[in-house]
């Protein structure tokens, strides 16, 4: 299982768990399946798709833009330790000990 959460003191926190073959939206919008509900964040902003040893991210053709440590991506591969960028919101990515 893979988690994308906002650092540690964030104005407002979230945590996403996403597990190995799972596919999920990010975005403001209702049908997005990770709501980000911030500034700068598109309706649906972008997608996430997690394999067993990383994500990928897919911009969703976004107002401004995903971010990959601080670099603005169409398409790239997250690892642990990456830091994703959706408006002004950075989620780190990090993988969960247990995969259950």
């Amino acid at each position: 299982m893979w988690i994308l959460s906002t650092p540690e003191g964030a104005e407002a926190p979230l945590t996403f768990r996403i597990r190995a073959g799972g596919i999920k939206t990010i975005g403001r919008a209702k049908r997005a399946d990770f709501i980000v509900d911030a500034a700068l964040v598109s309706r649906l902003h972008c997608r996430v798709t997690a394999g067993a040893t990383g994500l990928e991210v897919i911009d969703l053709d976004s107002t401004n833009g995903t971010f990959v440590n601080g670099r603005r991506v169409t398409r790239a591969p997250l690892q642990e330790g990456d830091v994703l960028g959706v408006g002004r919101v950075t989620l780190t990515v990090q993988r969960a000990q247990l995969d259950s």
